[in-house]
């Protein structure tokens, strides 16, 4: 997807290419039709970013103070990093935007997939095709309402909690400073609740334009104060809601002026807040600060988490806000019309820019998007190209320090002499001070991210439980680092689809630890296979064994079950046999009572494109003593055999390919080739698995679905 960023070191604006973001359990993706530039704020952003970092530091003086402390504590160096890496970071722009829902999270109760929405929130209602919001920062919007009304939304909501704040009660005379977009918004909403609205500018031509005011008045041109008298009836106006920008007090003054004894003031605009003690004092008002969009903005809890406040305690929250202004569009007493002065095309959001900072006639500025009318399930035109080369021996981080970790990964890694073992994260300090004490690691942490953070780790490892697969190798290829995952590398469509956008628009390589391709026996016989011109016939027997009910591997949000977290494995050697993408699936498994919250047996049988065949079945039922692994492929009179791997005449040794794995990684990785596995081959075999869950689910044989 596209979407509009800033380097906030620069100030230059652009048109970036992203992966498209994955939806979180309390979020929704929104494939986005419409979205408001909201001038002001980010023309200060914009203004902010061209500044040099001194004038940075005099705008932001409370970043300056976070920095000071950090200096104290980490030292100068740690904290230029630190600082420079902030102002590298791209900068997504916009907070308002509408759309269509294209997929929810799992605990969203809300919102269904196609839902019409408005959505707020900066770093979430982006300039961008698809966004991911927090189900609190979504409302849905009637048919009846134009979605390009409902881009207002975010900033109706800041425009209503600016009234809320005043508090007026019916029959009350409102002024407003200021006749912007939050202005003109904020004297619509008045007018829609029955309040006489006496609007004041600088612009005669905003004056003009506002066609809802009862009177108006413009600063420099009119006696405001005598206009405000004359509006009121002599005592002043019972209310002023400052909606202007300026680094000036002056509209706290004239607010101070016009309102009666015993008044209020509510600032929404950002403005000078020197107030004239003497002036507020004798009148006895009240000064208020209106914050955003209402109750729930700058809370976690509230924003990403989606703990809402009990309505008979909070009655106007930020989503109840936005909730509002929809239902005013809806019944016709807000009009956007005449606020639409540009309409841009996503393609062109550079000249609506443009427009903004060469200083033209504006007042609401829209972007369209194009429906991209897809689900979030899209065709992927995958490719397995040459990435950038790494000289030298390479730096590894390993996040995950559990069995398989330390009993072969690690001792594998350690064998290898282009690998070094340079960090180690671990979900517990002591384990993962342990294992870096045995491998020598410059350092161990509990956060993983410092690892993906970190300049000089080259190779990010992951062998964490299998949520965190899809999510940590993500994250890791985003910041450019080559990533082996082991598998699974996702649990579901999504995750995989993340994985390999990030794969494909990251210069690291994405490899998934399906060692057994890699075996001494797997490659004899992929090298007799291969120049075969008939399809094979294979059975592949899997002797799993049971595991404790409560295992992690077997619940279905930690683990993904054996099916997604294992049989992938064996799906992926037979699909390495073939050469030939899979077709279709038949899966079934016995019917055992009380068996596991995923099923651990299963038997599928696989038709390949090139026509051949390959049986799975694996099972916890066997008797342990015999062999975990067998497998038989039939071709044109001759049977190939793998008996757990064991290699030698006597059958003592075992090559599952760790180790040459690793090796054909660190090669590729310093050599600028592609994965030795290509990204083809991994998200087939991932489709693959999902389509045996399905089948096992439907009892039908079941297409491979390679939309993603």
């Amino acid at each position: 997807m596209r979407q509009l960023q800033q380097n906030f070191d620069s100030g230059e604006l652009e048109l970036v290419e992203v992966p498209d973001p994955r939806v979180s359990s309390n979020g929704v993706l929104v494939d986005t039709r419409y979205s408001l530039v909201s001038a002001g704020t980010e023309q200060m952003l914009i203004d902010l970013a061209k500044k040099s970092l001194l004038g940075k530091a005099k705008e932001r003086p409370d970043l300056v103070k976070q920095a000071i402390e950090k200096a104290r504590r980490d030292g100068l160096q740690a904290t230029y990093r630190s600082v420079k890496s902030r102002l590298d970071k791209p900068l997504p722009l916009g907070y308002s935007c509408s759309g269509r829902v294209i997929n929810v999270g799992d605990d969203v109760t809300g919102l269904s997939v196609g839902d019409r929405v408005a959505c707020g929130g900066a770093e979430y209602a982006t300039h961008a095709e698809v966004n991911h919001v927090p189900e609190n920062l979504c409302v849905q919007v009637p048919d009846s309402v134009e979605l390009r009304d409902a881009a207002f939304t975010t900033v109706g909501a800041i425009a209503l909690q600016g009234i809320r704040r005043l508090d007026p009660t019916p029959g009350e005379k409102i002024a407003v400073i200021g006749l912007g977009l939050v202005g003109r918004l904020t004297t619509q909403l008045l007018s829609a609740y029955g309040h006489p609205v006496f609007g004041i500018d600088i612009d005669p031509s905003k004056v003009e334009e506002a066609t809802e005011l009862t009177t108006g008045a413009v600063i420099g041109v009119d006696d405001v104060e005598q206009v405000a008298e004359a509006f009121s009836g002599g005592p002043g106006v019972d209310g002023v809601i400052i909606a202007a920008a300026t680094d000036s007090a002056q509209p706290v003054e004239m607010a101070g002026d016009i309102v009666r004894e015993r008044g209020r003031v509510s600032v929404v605009g950002d403005v000078g807040m020197d107030i004239p003690r003497e002036q507020y004092y004798e009148k006895e008002l009240d000064f208020r600060v209106s914050r955003s969009y209402g109750p729930g903005r700058y809370d976690r809890e509230y924003e990403e988490k989606g703990h809402e406040y009990p309505i008979g305690h909070v009655r106007w929250t930020e989503n109840r806000n936005m909730a509002e202004f929809v239902r005013l569009l809806e019944e016709g007493r807000v009009n956007l019309d005449n606020l639409v002065s540009h309409t841009f095309p996503f393609n062109d959001a550079l000249e609506a820019y443009d427009l903004i900072l060469d200083g033209g006639d504006y007042t609401g500025i829209v972007l369209k998007y194009e429906s991209r009318h897809r689900k979030q399930n899209r065709r992927l035109d995958l490719e397995s190209v040459s990435k950038r080369p790494m000289s030298g021996q390479l730096s590894v981080g390993m996040i995950g320090a559990g069995n398989f970790a330390t009993s072969t990964l690690l001792p594998t890694i350690s064998k290898i002499d282009d690998l070094s073992i340079t960090a180690v994260a671990s979900a517990t300090g002591i384990s993962g001070k342990t294992v870096g004490e045995k491998y020598d690691a410059e350092y161990v942490t509990t956060d993983y991210e410092e690892i993906i953070e970190d300049e000089s780790i080259d190779l990010v490892v992951v062998a964490t439980r299998h949520n965190l697969h899809a999510e940590i190798a993500v994250k890791a290829l985003e910041a450019g680092k080559d990533v082996h995952v082991e598998k699974p590398p996702a649990l579901d469509r999504e995750e995989l689809q993340a994985v390999v956008d990030a794969e494909q628009a990251s210069c690291g390589r994405l490899m998934v630890g399906y060692n057994r391709r890699f075996s001494e026996p797997a490659r004899k016989i992929k090298d007799q296979l291969s120049s075969r011109s008939a399809p094979f016939m294979a059975q592949y027997r899997i002797n799993a064994g049971p595991v404790p009910s409560d295992h992690w591997t077997i619940d279905p949000e930690e683990g993904g079950g054996r099916i997604v977290g294992e049989v992938c494995h064996f799906v992926d050697l037979l699909q390495f046999f073939s050469g030939s993408d899979p077709e279709r699936v038949y899966a079934v498994g016995p019917n055992i009572p009380n068996d596991s919250p995923t099923p651990q047996n299963v038997q599928s049988i696989i038709k390949f494109q090139d026509g051949s065949t390959g049986t799975i079945t694996y099972t916890t039922l066997g008797k342990e003593s015999e062999g975990k692994e067998s497998i038989e492929i039939f071709h044109q009179g001759e049977t190939f055999r793998i008996n757990d791997f064991k290699t030698g005449r006597l059958g003592l040794g075992q090559s599952k390919g760790f180790e040459t794995e690793f090796q054909k990684f660190a090669d590729a990785i310093q050599n600028g080739l592609s994965a030795p596995i290509p990204i083809r081959d991994i998200v087939e075999s991932s489709l693959l698995t999902f389509a045996i869950q399905d089948s096992m689910m439907t009892d039908t044989p079941t297409e491979i679905d390679r939309e993603l």
